[in-house]
């Protein structure tokens, strides 16, 4: 059979994938070869160039102390991105998933500010204390079947899974009909318990028996005029923003069609609370809360979506990259690779983003920095983030151009594809937090982890790292902050929080005050501290951006892409040649630590004012970083025994 090269390469990219092929390629040749290596690799070279270059296209050339040196190419189907969007691959047990529906969601957004909600005055939130008990009453509507494997065993392309009928077929036509069998969804019972009301049930991360935040799920059949009811009575965190006036978002395919609408925060009577189930994940007295809203749909047999905040999949990143590599003006100065694939067959895409150079030494003057989103999966605020900074940072403005001249940008836009594709909210496959297996990962179970980390460490012989940041969403605070690590080096006391406070100033939007730089022993594994213990990058940060908004208004998809704009406008004012304005904010937190300081041990700022900062223990002026439940990791990763064959992975039996 004739196969064109383009589909030879899709070709092996499927077949790498079916066998598990996970081993990590990056783009870049290695410029690092010893001394020793040169000769022997021009010994072996007995022919000439010329001739090498007519017979064959195995070979590249490099530059070697101003001589051309020949090497081998490496298998382009593990390292290179496809011309096309590649399905998803699923793991096997998950039958029930149906190819992906057209999800390309309007993401307009209103052409009005979308306030928070207001509770009516009175209302008291402990009248709806432990309402929800486990003896569930009402019919089932829908539900997932359980999972066959008790953990992760091997992954199969979307277009092979089986498309299963809908779990009930039985319905009267007041009905509603649920669906959750699609990338990114998470759905997993409804249950019919009044004519308008439903009682709800997420699905728990895969392997796991927690993490119920993220929601996502179709609705159709709907009827305009009656107000329904939706409670989900699982949810594991004590505090939500829901409390604080957040509303769900809520999709409408009519409105899309009709009035160019795209998702709007809609819902009122929003009440979030502890009820009368108990946890299954642990021991002990603890309960689960529910999250209660009343809506009114605007159309009949309307087909809708309700979700936790703006879905961004792995095929919405895919778009996204391809049309970066169809453009011939930006396919110039971005190259996109394959770090590796992920414990599920899928790619996780590294872009490089800089200037071509003319020469080694100009291209080693560059410093480097280093962007990453998307290790916790249900936090698609950070993608948003993420798309905002791409689009900058590859545009045409004079400012992108600057950046581009000057730094090497190192990107990972989706850490965890897999946990992305099943509708997880902060797990992988391996029934384990990413972000909190940083300091020692294992390359089988943690390939972008892994990965992530050997190519900063490469880059950090080569030119030095000014930046690292993670991108995340936050379930419990306001505005955009960021978290970063105390330097305690008397020459470095403050210089940690320089960047943050310049971006304070930059958009109202980042709140500085809300940034924290204490280290704590329990988030020891995550990228941020490991990136400033181990790899010494005296900058790095996590930017946190809440799922609700700030100043009583919610946050759209719009707003969260600024965010990546002034990220990028804030870098070129740290990396100014002029130190005038890091030496600015410097002073002025140097001012506001020791008022701090001053006030806690009840003195006046003028009897700090000629102590030297070093001589100051400001550690103790923050309190925690407000993170998440599941701040220690869970142990090794939640797999069956693999061994190797061949160089690939296969479970025991």
């Amino acid at each position: 059979m004739d196969l064109s090269s383009d589909s030879a390469d899709s070709l092996a990219l499927s077949e790498a994938h079916e066998w598990g092929y996970e081993k990590t390629r990056l783009w870049e040749q290695d410029e690092s070869n010893s001394e020793k290596e040169v000769p022997a690799r021009r010994r072996s070279s007995t022919i000439s160039l010329k001739d090498v270059n007519s017979r064959t296209t195995q070979l590249v050339f490099g530059m070697q102390d101003g001589k051309r040196v020949p090497k081998l190419k490496e298998p382009r189907s593990l390292y290179c991105v496809p011309r096309d969007v590649v399905l998803p691959r699923w793991p096997v047990g998950i039958d029930t998933v149906c190819p992906k529906p057209d999800l390309s969601h309007n993401h307009t957004p209103p052409p009005f500010n979308e306030e928070f909600y207001k509770r009516p005055s009175g209302a008291n939130l402990r009248l709806l204390e432990k309402v929800d008990t486990d003896k569930h009453e009402g019919t089932v509507v829908y539900q997932l079947p359980l999972m066959r494997f008790p953990f992760y065993t091997r992954s199969r392309p979307t277009a092979a899974l089986e498309v299963c009928p809908f779990p009930l077929a039985q319905y009267d036509d007041d009905v509603l009909r649920f669906e959750s069998r699609f990338e990114c969804a998470n759905l997993f019972r409804a249950r019919r318990v009044g004519p308008y009301e439903y009682e709800l049930e997420l699905r728990w991360d895969y392997f796991t028996m927690k993490h119920t935040q993220w929601f996502y799920f179709r609705v159709s059949n709907t009827k305009a005029g009656p107000t329904y009811k939706f409670t989900i009575i699982n949810l594991l965190k004590s505090g939500s923003l829901y409390n604080e006036g957040m509303k769900p978002l809520f999709y409408s395919e009519r409105n899309a069609k009709n009035k160019n609408l795209g998702w709007l925060r809609m819902g009122h009577n929003i009440h979030y609370y502890k009820n009368n189930i108990r946890r299954k994940d642990c021991k002990g007295e603890r309960y689960q809360y529910s999250l209660t809203w009343q809506f009114q749909f605007p159309y009949n047999g309307d087909v809708c979506y309700f979700s936790h905040c703006y879905p961004y999949s792995y095929t919405d990143l895919q778009k996204d990259l391809l049309e970066i590599a169809n453009d011939a003006v930006k396919s110039q100065y971005v190259k996109q690779r394959i770090l590796c694939h992920s414990l599920g067959g899928n790619m996780v895409h590294l872009l490089t983003v800089t200037t071509p150079s003319t020469h080694l030494t100009e291209a080693k003057q560059k410093r480097a920095v280093v962007v990453t989103a998307r290790v916790h999966p249900g936090e698609t605020n950070s993608s948003y983030m993420m798309r905002g900074f791409i689009n900058f940072i590859t545009g045409s403005s004079p400012d992108a151009k600057v950046l581009r001249d000057n730094f090497v940008f190192k990107i990972v836009p989706m850490l965890n594809p897999d946990g992305v594709i099943v509708g997880n909210y902060r797990s992988s496959l391996a029934a384990r937090d990413l972000n909190r297996n940083y300091k020692n990962p294992i390359k089988d179970a943690y390939p972008s982890i892994w990965s992530v980390k050997a190519m900063i460490r490469r880059m950090l012989t080569e030119r030095e790292v000014v930046l690292y940041c993670d991108l995340h969403g936050h379930s419990r605070k306001m505005n955009v902050f960021m978290y970063g690590c105390e330097n305690k080096e008397p020459s470095l006391r403050l210089q940690e929080r320089v960047f943050p406070n310049m971006m304070s100033r930059n958009t109202s939007k980042f709140k500085y005050s809300s940034c924290r730089f204490k280290v704590q022993k329990k988030k020891e594994g995550t990228g941020r501290i490991v990136m400033w213990q181990q790899m010494g990058i005296l900058n790095s940060f996590t930017m946190e951006a809440t799922f609700a908004g700030y100043n009583n208004v919610h946050f759209n998809s719009t707003d969260l892409e600024d965010m990546g704009y002034h990220f990028c406008d804030t870098l070129l004012d740290y990396c100014d040649p002029d130190p005038s304005k890091v030496e600015h904010v410097l002073a002025n937190l140097t001012r506001i630590v020791k008022a701090q300081y001053a006030a806690k041990i009840g003195k006046s700022i003028e009897d700090l004012k000629d102590l030297p900062l070093e001589d100051l223990d400001i550690s103790d002026l923050e309190s925690s970083d407000g993170g998440s439940d599941s701040s220690v990791s869970d142990g090794p990763p939640k797999l069956p025994l693999l061994r190797k064959v061949g160089g690939l992975s296969h479970v025991v039996s």
